[in-house]
């Protein structure tokens, strides 16, 4: 037998989910009689009845029964296989740069509160170890630190920078019961590259007399700096906002009250003539109000 016309197996699909012509003519755009008249046209086709008429409604026979089920079925696969295969993809995409050390320690831990806000936003997220520019239009948004003395137009900061003194707890228990901060400084501290000067602030804040301490490793990014004394051996001056999660494991310590405020900070910057768009927009939003000022 030949199959039937898909018009007809349209209408006595819709005609068997709503178990009524006149719903089935309302979702097809028909009319109650064009669908009455397919599904005559089907049971001739088919040489026996699908539905018995009722004076409120139809019901399927027991063959319209087992007939609706794959029928449905197919029509479910071929619905699948059109939005899988010819769909556009209509989510939205935020292309954001960030250092290596920001990126790992301080974003890609938070995204999946944005996704669960946004869904429909894609990040694509991508790292640097330093930048001041963006110097092509594969970046939409650039998280860059510094003084926000910068040529884009559209610059938000994000949050002031406060750093710690942070090292291992065994080596911080090399030192005795009562480790003296100039002590365990001078056993070999971890600057990271750019940074050097903020030992200078640290040392003249807090009168430690120890403004050059001897450096063991010189890092260029914070992250190698966590890193490096995870491991077990020297003293780092890390921005609270990194080192949170290593103190939170117990990875590191920070077992002096010296806290330095930092000059520069990270800013949300914006690439030029890109317009203020609805998913920029809301990522904005979110970074700035979620990250603690």
């Amino acid at each position: 037998m030949r199959l039937p016309h898909v018009t007809w197996l349209r209408a006595f699909e819709a005609a068997a989910r709503h178990s009524s012509f006149s719903d089935a003519a309302m979702e097809l755009g028909l009319t109650p009689a064009a669908v009455s008249q397919q599904i005559r046209l089907l049971e001739q086709h088919l040489g026996t009845p699908l539905f018995r008429r009722l004076p409120r409604g139809v019901v399927l026979t027991d063959m319209g029964q087992a007939y609706a089920l794959p029928v449905r079925k197919s029509f479910s696969e071929m619905q699948e296989a059109t939005d899988g295969l010819f769909t556009v993809d209509r989510k939205r995409k935020i292309r954001v740069r960030a250092s290596i050390s920001y990126a790992t320690l301080v974003l890609a831990p938070r995204l999946k509160a944005f996704h669960d806000l946004h869904p429909d936003i894609e990040i694509a997220l991508s790292t640097a170890v330093w930048s001041d520019r963006m110097d092509h239009e594969t970046i939409d948004v650039d998280i860059r630190y510094g003084t926000g003395h910068w040529n884009e137009a559209d610059i938000w900061k994000i949050g002031d920078e406060v750093a710690t003194l942070v090292c291992h707890p065994d080596h911080l228990r090399s030192f005795g019961p009562e480790p003296r901060i100039r002590d365990v400084l001078s056993a070999g501290v971890v600057p990271v590259l750019g940074s050097e000067i903020e030992w200078r602030r640290l040392s003249d804040r807090f009168d430690l007399d120890c403004p050059e301490p001897p450096v063991w490793l010189t890092a260029d990014s914070s992250l190698i700096a966590l890193q490096s004394v995870s491991a077990g051996f020297g003293t780092a001056l890390i921005h609270e906002s990194f080192s949170k999660a290593f103190l939170d494991r117990g990875d590191l310590v920070s077992p002096f009250a010296c806290s330095l405020p930092i000059r520069e900070a990270y800013y949300f910057v914006m690439r030029e003539g890109l317009g203020l768009r609805d998913e920029i927009e809301a990522f904005r939003a979110w970074l700035l109000d979620d990250t603690p000022q």
